[in-house]
């Protein structure tokens, strides 16, 4: 089959399993056999597919073959799996038992069929497994970090058949457990951390009009960062509670999946000059309601419904807050409520899809509201963000000038209001691109003092020590943001970035992986992974990964991207040049 087109190829972790002595079991009883598969595969299997967001590519007799996106879902999924046939096992040792493979690499598509090294392997995998186990390669091991509550024990190289290299395998298996799964239903979870932790699903907007929609995000976005001031709670971010937004919604499996006890959900309906809010608090555990109201006021008590819905929500978890804390959650900002709608829809756009359209209307947004009332803090902070991100990514006519530009601008925000997280942030991300290593880091440590929960600020805090030549100190602040903000990217890249500074090749190769997985669009981690590829000396790989990344996005410059982070001793920046060198990429 010809592979010239490289839309043809995509990054997946591939989960193959097959039925241990499947022909035995059908020699003895093909009937009995076959009503078993079925039903093993509608009450175990297929379920934690669709859980995981798998894709079950084909069915091959008793084997199954099944695409992720994510490393860390398809391993999730396999231990469910295992664990629930462990519960359902037999006392004569019959029934249907599983051997599972799984690995990371590139597939070839072909329709809904995909093909390639990166399936080969998964199969060859598979067979490695011990019956009712998992096996699963160095890359789909290391790319788990510590995001899954079971330890794989090394089952060093192995030679295995059609593959040049051997390959070094991990192994799991339920029997290695302290504790069972007790159903079918059990799932792998998030640790929940030892404080109080919440969710704060997007409000469902009930207006009827779906332009109001940046309106009660807004509202969900506000309440998730007052209580994310509270240093008492684990607080996840509006990004990871935001991908559950227009689905149907399991409190159970959002708290399992984000590790949280708590989840609040709500909707908004705004018409005219009033406004409703509801809200219900919701223990994930059990699911049990802790807390609900509604709250029907006129349009500009919206931000007394905030404080008011924010501190009943404190409440409800017993939580004591400093005086320090009290003061941050009251909303300040501005009484007008024209302003603040502005920064809201300003806000909504720069968070999203970012290009130069949005920069044009995100400004304009920001530059209305501080018209209507010069004293509002924020939209300053937001022109700061817009600009420095014009700085990274060239949308307007005059680039170069914008970092100046977003430094005036954040300097307004925080003269206006020093207790604004989001400025400080935005104040750090400034002061990293002007390789401002102090100033960087006050602002970011400002950042966190004001808000605990904030991923952004811990990842930009993380990026001090690792721009500085102290991987292994950063590399805390990603896991955390993680943590708080899974869905988020981002993290993964500086956390790769951290792993490769530090010599660890092989990890920060998985956790590039991961990243592109999840953001398929990325031009510079494809950069920084082919330069890993290089150390690797997986040079194949490499130049695949490269063409990618100019099929992305054909004016990309290296040199010039490399040449604008802000590392404090070039010769480390020199490792990411040599790696491409060694691949022969090197611009």
């Amino acid at each position: 089959m010809a592979d010239n087109d490289q839309t043809n190829r995509r990054l997946a972790a591939i989960l193959a399993a097959d039925v241990v002595g499947y022909s035995r079991m059908m020699g003895a009883d093909e009937a009995g056999t076959l009503a078993a598969l079925k039903h093993y595969r509608e009450a175990v299997f297929d379920p934690a597919v669709a859980q995981y967001k798998g894709r079950v590519v084909k069915l091959i007799g008793d084997g199954t073959l099944v695409e992720f996106a994510s490393v860390v879902d398809s391993v999730k999924c396999a231990l469910a799996v295992q664990r629930a046939a462990k519960t359902m096992a037999e006392p004569n040792g019959k029934g249907i038992v599983l051997r599972i493979g799984i690995n990371l690499g590139d597939v070839i598509i072909d329709g809904d069929d995909i093909y390639g090294d990166g399936v080969n392997v998964a199969a060859r995998l598979e067979s490695l497994a011990e019956p009712g186990g998992l096996c699963v390669s160095a890359i789909v091991h290391e790319s788990l970090g510590n995001r899954i509550d079971v330890a794989f024990q090394d089952g060093g190289e192995v030679a295995v058949k059609n593959i040049r290299h051997p390959i070094r395998i991990w192994k799991w298996h339920p029997e290695s457990e302290p504790v069972i799964a007790k159903s079918a239903a059990v799932e792998t979870a998030q640790p929940l951390p030892d404080k109080p932790s919440i969710a704060v699903l997007a409000f469902t907007n009930m207006s009827g009009d779906p332009e109001q929609e940046y309106f009660s995000d807004g509202i969900s976005e506000d309440i998730i960062t007052d209580l994310s001031k509270v240093s008492e709670l684990d607080v996840i971010a509006r990004n990871s509670t935001f991908t559950y937004k227009g689905k149907p919604v399991n409190v159970k499996q959002v708290g399992r999946e984000l590790g949280v006890r708590y989840v609040l959900e709500g909707s908004v309906r705004k018409v005219g000059n009033r406004v409703r809010v509801t809200g219900q608090l919701i223990d994930a555990t059990t699911g049990a309601h802790i807390w609900a109201d509604r709250f029907d006021r006129d349009l500009t008590d919206i931000f007394a419904v905030q404080d008011e819905l924010t501190q009943e929500i404190i409440s409800a978890l017993k939580i004591s807050l400093s005086e320090r804390e009290k003061a941050l959650i009251v909303s300040g900002g501005t009484k007008s409520v024209e302003a603040h709608d502005l920064f809201l829809r300003g806000r909504e756009l720069i968070m999203g899809n970012r290009n130069q359209e949005i920069f044009v209307q995100s400004t304009t947004c920001f530059e209305r509201a501080i018209e209507l009332d010069p004293t509002y803090a924020a939209p300053y902070a937001g022109l700061g963000m817009a600009f420095m991100l014009d700085y990274q990514n060239h949308w307007s006519d005059t680039p170069e000038k914008s970092l100046d530009k977003a430094e005036r601008f954040v300097r307004e925000s925080i003269a206006r209001d020093d207790k604004d997280p989001f400025a400080h942030y935005v104040a750090a991300l400034i002061s990293m691109w002007q390789k401002n290593h102090n100033r960087w880091t006050e602002e970011a440590d400002k950042a966190l003092s004001l808000n605990p929960n904030y991923a952004q600020a811990l990842t930009a805090r993380g990026t001090v020590p690792l721009y500085s030549g102290e991987p292994v100190k950063a590399i805390p602040y990603f896991e955390q943001a993680i943590r708080l903000d899974p869905a988020q990217s981002q993290h993964r890249h500086f956390l790769g970035t951290a792993y490769f500074i530090a010599g660890k090749y092989e990890t920060a190769a998985a956790v590039f992986k991961e990243r592109i997985a999840m953001t398929p669009t990325t031009d510079f981690t494809r950069a920084f992974l082919a330069s890993t590829l290089g150390h690797l000396g997986q040079v194949d790989e490499a130049r695949t990964i490269w063409n990618e990344l100019m099929a992305i996005n054909p004016r990309y410059s290296y040199a010039d991207h490399i040449g604008r982070q802000p590392f404090r001793d070039p010769a480390v920046a020199e490792r990411f040049t040599e790696g491409l060198r060694k691949a022969g990429l090197a611009e």
